[in-house]
């Protein structure tokens, strides 16, 4: 296998809809960004030109060696509350997942972190009891590394991109002191992830049984459409404003997230500040905002350049005047190093 000369830093993010790239002159912190790069998923041509432009010269038919994130189908990632005295039967983790999340566990990749501080959760010194299970089937593992490979990319650090943007957002809010919990929110075709963030953690996290293509059927019958393959060309064209359509379309979704994040509020005292929807295509936005304005809340609005200059994470001249887009947050969420920092802050 040809590889390229190691890059100083490359960050990757293969979203659902499109695939970003940032440069930085290191791997780690401090470090300066150095170069951005973005092409739709579909765009063959525009991923070519942009794998030829990272490539070093003299390997011009190489991996480019990176970090990346990945959202694949049937992935896990829930918040749950285990009973750590009973982790040194060899059974219990497995038994667990399969009755929780109806999954077959021999199937699964998976790994347990802590749900406050996002740490690998320490079986030999279990003590904590809200964590994080995370993974994937491991057919899909496989799927995903053949795939990335095809693309010219060789993962240094695979990472599951929701699971970088939780901890990102846990740490934005606080660096922002953003005391109130936010819903993220990850809207897929058939189902949408939903993820109760605070800078205390993940609080709550649901899988909704309704995603984009429960939203298909309401634009056939609201537009008088003939069948629903038309209403699904429409509703993914960016071609027709929904937005006046928009609390008919998310109306079961909407009932099943007011479930979610009512039970939270019951039992906590503590109210949803915001509403960010992470990973969706900048052409479904609109959704966001219908979404947050049937909760009664705001969409969450970031300034990443002070929050990455917190890490030592800075822009050369020129990135300086580059305007980071919420679209930006997945691949830049590779960035930071917060176990670094915790380390220092210990010393």
């Amino acid at each position: 296998m040809l590889f390229a000369s190691k890059p100083k830093g490359l960050f990757v993010e293969f979203a659902n809809h499109a695939r970003r790239v940032v440069r930085a002159n290191a791997a780690t912190s401090p470090m300066v960004i150095e170069e951005f790069a973005e092409c739709d998923e579909s765009d063959t041509e525009g991923w070519g030109e942009i794998v030829e432009h990272f490539l070093p010269k003299k390997a011009p038919h190489g991996l480019l060696q990176s970090v990346c994130s990945v959202v694949p189908p049937k992935r896990l990632l829930r918040k749950a509350t285990i009973e750590p005295k009973k982790l040194g039967d060899a059974k219990y983790l497995s038994e667990f997942a399969a009755g929780q999340f109806r999954i077959d566990p021999a199937a699964y990749k998976l790994a347990m972190i802590n749900a406050k501080d996002g740490r690998e959760y320490d079986m030999k010194a279990a003590a904590e009891k809200e964590v994080l299970i995370t993974g994937m089937p491991k057919a899909v593992v496989e799927e995903v590394q053949e795939h990335i490979l095809e693309e010219s990319v060789y993962p240094e650090r695979l990472e599951l991109g929701s699971l970088a943007a939780i901890g990102a957002l846990r740490d934005y809010l606080r660096f922002a002191d953003i005391r109130n919990p936010v819903v993220m929110i990850e809207l897929e075709l058939d189902s949408t992830h939903s993820f109760i963030v605070s800078p205390d953690g993940v609080e709550a996290s649901r899988l909704l049984p309704h995603g984009l293509n429960s939203m298909i059927p309401v634009v056939q019958k609201e537009l008088g459409l003939k069948d629903e393959e038309s209403a699904k060309k429409l509703f993914f064209s960016n071609t027709f404003d929904f937005t006046g359509m928009g609390p008919a379309l998310i109306k079961r979704l909407l009932h099943e997230l007011q479930s979610s994040i009512g039970f939270f509020e019951v039992q906590t005292g503590q109210s949803i500040g915001q509403v960010f929807c992470f990973n969706l295509a900048s052409k479904l936005l609109w959704l966001e905002d219908v979404i947050a304005a049937q909760l009664g809340v705001e969409t969450m609005s970031f300034d990443l350049k002070p929050w990455l200059e917190s890490h030592e994470i800075t822009f050369s001249e020129e990135t300086s005047a580059m305007e980071l887009s919420r679209d930006w947050f997945g691949v830049l969420s590779l960035l930071p190093r917060y176990d670094a920092i915790k380390t220092e802050e210990k010393e």
